[in-house]
């Protein structure tokens, strides 16, 4: 699999439900595909379906998922695959655990205020939190935990997804884990002649 990156990294996307996660990490893939670079995405929903069919949502629940997620992170990065992990993740340890196993670990807060996050609501978790048929919801009836020091921070709520995919590919280039430069994708270079003009050989 072609790729501008060896080894592979992580980007974990943190934040309240419906911040804006999975739609920045589509965006960033997106934009690593145009420099030919072929990304997994990580969604917690997805994966949820596989790990916990039947989730409770629980803290004990929790601790074994973000477990399981962080060490599929870390397999696949080894094996030089960009990973990007859209979850919330709401204890810090959670995180802390993927960043100690991952070399090359990004992580991406997005900050996002909770009513715009209930506002949005795609796929009805708080109405259904204030209803009293989703318990431990992030932010609500459970703890966040927002990262203390995370790499970047990104707004949630008024900046476009492309703009905010665009920073933390900015971010990954300036820690050198992008060999080529942001803005375009790495070509082999050609001899050129004048005007740009592929150089032959006389014979």
């Amino acid at each position: 699999m072609p790729s501008d990156l060896e080894p592979g990294f992580a980007v974990w996307l943190t934040g309240l439900p419906a911040s804006g996660k999975s739609t920045i990490a589509r965006a960033l893939e997106a934009m690593l595909s145009e420099r030919g670079v072929r990304a997994v995405v990580l969604e917690s929903d997805d994966l949820r379906r596989l790990f916990t069919p039947r989730p409770r949502y629980d803290t004990a629940e929790r601790d074994r998922f973000y477990t399981a997620l962080a060490d599929l992170a870390r397999l696949l990065s080894e094996n030089g695959l960009p990973v990007l992990v859209a979850a919330t993740a709401n204890r810090r340890a959670y995180r802390d655990r993927a960043r100690a196993g991952i070399p090359r670990f990004l992580e991406v807060y997005v900050d996002c205020p909770l009513e715009v996050c209930r506002r949005r609501d795609p796929k009805g978790i708080y109405r259904r939190s204030t209803a009293g048929s989703a318990p431990n919801v992030p932010g609500v009836s459970a703890p966040y935990e927002p990262p203390l020091r995370p790499e970047v921070t990104v707004d949630g709520d008024r900046t476009p997804p492309e703009k905010t995919a665009q920073a933390i590919l900015s971010a990954l280039a300036s820690r050198g884990f992008l060999r080529s430069a942001v803005g375009g994708v790495r070509r082999k270079a050609k001899a050129t002649g004048r005007r740009g003009r592929p150089r032959t050989r006389r014979r």
